[in-house]
């Protein structure tokens, strides 16, 4: 590999590198399951950057780890100084985190855009003026991408603190120079949301056939184009577009909107669990009877646009969006209205990721997908639409000696056995672990509701300081926690978290920071209307509802918390499943073939004798 930037290519990161090499040169997709610390950063940039020199192309580094930005960004700058080699880097993040103006992280990102378009249209924004002039650089911006140029790889942060001394648009100055990249590290948006995807392609100059993709933590990507194509109206919304209405003297629209309100509490149906599926025509119809629908959005796009002048955002704008967006498919989609504590949702829930993904990722000139938690791979296959692909799994280049994989079967989170006395017997088990282990200790639920209850009976059995994940934690807030956790790596403490929180995934504790996880229960989804739906759809397409809408889903949680422990070749730890249910068929199938698992109830004397060695 001749852009490897190591003295050293390990025996499962060398395979790694040549079924990608085959991949580009056949010009086929990939679906990579490679555990962590094998090194796929650099394994999947080296020879995809050499391959796009060669023969014109671009490269997409696709994350959305702030840390894993990083990471990429110093590998290519490895890889550049090692081999004395002139290419240039883009980092891009959102837009609106680009941005320089003030207070624009307290408007979504969707009314972000459109305030941005307005202050560039009325040339109010300093800093797009400083970079554009008449649609070209100006002298200052010419500069700034020189010195990008000769420095090489930077990250965001850096280029925004560089525009910032220089009063210049950062996603201008970063756009402009990923015309001239060879790597692009972004965002999975910038690739997987159409409309963003267009923008930047035509700004750049580039045609998905002519970028290679590489998307890490790619087991994230389904969700995250889920969550992109889903379209929620809550009261929430409605009352704060009322309020804008009544502010600027939008008295007829507010007058619609609160009888849009008071109706749609009609749509409520007590007997099953406050939720319900409605059709288009139910919801379109409940519209007419207020206001014509097309003529609704339109009288609501036109206030947004007034709003908008005096204010950055519009709550009345998400609505006309809403309403717009209503109007789209059903296939692959479900329309649920939920009411819980006199909060109204109405959502039009996109089930089918494939929609979006597969026409792209069948024109891209290929497709490397990777993560730690991918398998089985079959089911991203599918998910995805992937066509002309190929799925490899990777094992463990850890040494075996170095982990200890338990099953505890001993106590359950299982639904109809949640009681104080199973909640007193978990907490009696996890005391004893966290408290035989010679370090900290991760503690991941299934639920903040069931760690609470726990806690309740933990508290007074544990011999360490603990720490408490809160579902409301800014990023701020994680980092303060994370770090005064580590500095206990000594005399140990412990972390008690969610499998869908914070901690779960995306935290790297090298070394000594992290000696145990235990991972309480099953993390399944609570088997509400949009799951039902979601087990529905995929039972019809792939014949593999419950594995693809409930099961599956669920265990990639659990690996991803249980893949927190063991983050290097010398790191050594254990990781406890701590529920009679992964015994069970249906679960144990789901662990990697090489998770060399060991079942028992004698497991503090397992624990005991692994960390005496």
């Amino acid at each position: 590999m001749k852009l490897f930037p190591y003295s050293k290519i390990r025996p499962e990161q060398d395979s790694l590198i040549k079924n990608i090499v085959l991949a580009l040169e056949n010009k086929k997709n990939l679906i990579i399951h490679a555990p962590t610390g094998l090194g796929k950063t650099v394994a999947s940039l080296a020879p995809c950057l050499e391959f796009a020199i060669k023969n014109k192309l671009t490269v997409f580094f696709l994350t959305s780890r702030h840390t894993q930005h990083a990471i990429a960004v110093e590998t290519l700058k490895q890889i550049r100084e090692k081999h004395n080699l002139t290419f240039h880097t883009t980092d891009l993040v959102g837009k609106k985190n680009m941005c320089l103006q003030d207070g624009v992280s307290l408007i979504s990102t969707g009314q972000f855009h459109e305030y941005c378009k307005k202050l560039r249209e009325e040339n109010k924004c300093e800093f797009y003026l400083n970079t554009k002039k008449n649609s070209k650089n100006t002298i200052e911006a010419d500069l700034m991408l020189n010195s990008l140029k000769q420095l090489g790889p930077k990250h965001t942060e850096d280029i925004n603190e560089m525009c910032k001394e220089e009063n210049l648009c950062p996603y201008e100055i970063a756009t402009t120079l990923a015309k001239e990249s060879t790597v692009v590290i972004s965002d999975y948006s910038y690739i997987f949301n159409p409309d963003v995807s267009r923008s930047l392609l035509r700004r750049i100059g580039k045609n998905l056939n002519e970028c290679i993709v590489i998307v890490d933590e790619a087991h994230n990507l389904p969700k995250r184009v889920i969550d992109s194509a889903t379209k929620k109206l809550t009261s929430f919304v409605l009352r704060r577009a009322i309020q804008e209405c009544n502010k600027y003297s939008f008295t007829e629209s507010a007058v619609k909107l609160t009888r849009l309100m008071d109706d749609m509490t009609e749509l409520v149906d007590y007997g099953k669990n406050n939720e319900r599926l409605v059709s288009k025509e139910e919801f379109m119809k409940l519209v007419n009877e207020i206001q014509n629908y097309d003529e609704l959005i339109n009288e609501l796009e036109g206030n947004a646009e007034f709003i908008r002048e005096k204010q950055k955002s519009s709550f009345v704008g998400t609505i006309a969006d809403f309403l717009a967006k209503w109007k789209g498919t059903d296939e692959g989609f479900t329309r649920i209205f939920s009411y819980t504590d006199k909060k109204i949702v109405l959502n039009y829930k996109c089930l089918d990721p494939a929609l979006i993904t597969k026409d792209i990722l069948n024109s891209l000139y290929c497709t490397i997908a990777m993560s730690g938690t991918l398998t089985p791979t079959e089911m991203y296959k599918d998910l995805l639409g992937f066509e002309n692909v190929e799925e490899k799994v990777f094992k463990n280049p850890f040494p075996i000696e170095n982990r200890l994989n338990l099953i505890v079967p001993k106590t359950t989170t299982k639904f109809t056995e949640r009681n104080d006395a199973q909640f007193g017997k978990i907490a009696e088990e996890v005391a004893q672990i966290t408290n035989s282990v010679p370090g900290n200790s991760l503690v991941l639920f299934p639920s903040y509701f069931i760690r609470d209850n726990v806690y309740r009976y933990l508290s007074e059995k544990l011999d360490k300081t603990v720490f408490i994940e809160t579902p409301e934690m800014s990023k701020k807030d994680k980092v303060e926690m994370l770090s005064k956790f580590k500095s206990y790596s000594k005399t140990g403490a412990v972390l008690l978290g969610n499998s869908s929180g914070n901690f779960s995934e995306g935290i790297d504790l090298l070394g000594d920071l992290l000696k145990c996880v235990v991972i309480v229960g099953l993390p399944l989804q609570s088997p509400d209307l949009e799951t039902q739906e979601a087990i529905k759809y995929y039972d019809s397409k792939f014949g593999k509802g419950w594995d693809y809408g409930y099961i599956f889903p669920a265990f990639n949680k659990v690996l991803q918390g249980a893949g927190r422990c063991i983050r290097s070749e010398t790191d050594r730890g254990v990781i406890v499943f701590l529920d009679e249910r992964y015994c069970w068929p249906n679960y144990l199938r789901c662990f990697p073939e090489d998770m060399e698992l060991t079942k028992t109830e004698d497991h503090m004397e397992e624990i005991e004798r692994f960390f005496s060695k």
